[in-house]
């Protein structure tokens, strides 16, 4: 099956998020908001939220999502703003980073895809942050029950610690395990790892 169904399932989303006005920083944005410095590669960036926050502090963003509402209503907010912001719809199947950022961040993507995929996602960013760089990645991990917005063979729920000891080597700031009650007595298990090349 095609990634369309998640898809689809986000632009809903921010459909209504965007109609009710609902622009402030979940818990993991306002976590990595910190960490954000110099050229940001921000990776399935949403609403843009946390890529205009960044902006406004004096980074330099690129924003990618494959939503085309959030990423209509990012690219509206930063010529309003004269934000030094550029957001762009990407097909993350197929799509690969082509030069070295600062920081990346990639808050809730890499679980959206097979196995193979999102590892692959995944070391494309570890390898395009640059020396003394950070990195910023949040992912659902084993134990959560709420599967709702993926497509049907399209997921992977990573190992509890798997995001922390794929960035050996690396200064971990912050790695911590979060859990959320979901929608039909369900939960939501994420990891969230800050690490600095």
């Amino acid at each position: 099956m095609s990634s369309h169904r998640t898809i689809d399932f986000f632009d809903q989303q921010f459909r209504r998020q965007i109609d009710a006005a609902e622009f402030a920083l979940n818990p993991f944005e306002l976590r990595a908001l910190p960490h954000l410095r110099g050229r940001v590669l921000d990776l399935g960036c949403g609403l843009g939220n946390l890529a205009q926050a960044a902006a406004r502090q004096g980074c330099t963003v690129t924003a990618l999502d494959a939503s085309p509402a959030a990423i209509a209503q990012l690219q509206s907010a930063a010529r309003r703003d004269a934000l030094s912001l550029t957001a762009a719809i990407v097909d993350f199947d197929t799509w690969r980073i082509d030069a070295v950022y600062d920081t990346v961040v990639a808050i809730g993507l890499f679980m959206f895809f097979p196995r193979p995929r999102s590892v692959a996602l995944f070391d494309d960013a570890l390898a395009h942050v640059a020396p003394g760089g950070t990195l910023v990645v949040n992912v659902l991990i084993e134990g959560t029950t709420y599967l709702e917005m993926f497509a049907p063979g399209r997921s992977t729920l990573f190992g509890e610690n798997e995001i922390a000891e794929r960035c050996a080597g690396w200064w971990i700031l912050e790695s911590r395990i979060d859990s959320f009650a979901a929608p039909g007595n369900t939960v939501k298990r994420f990891s969230t790892v800050i690490a600095q090349r």
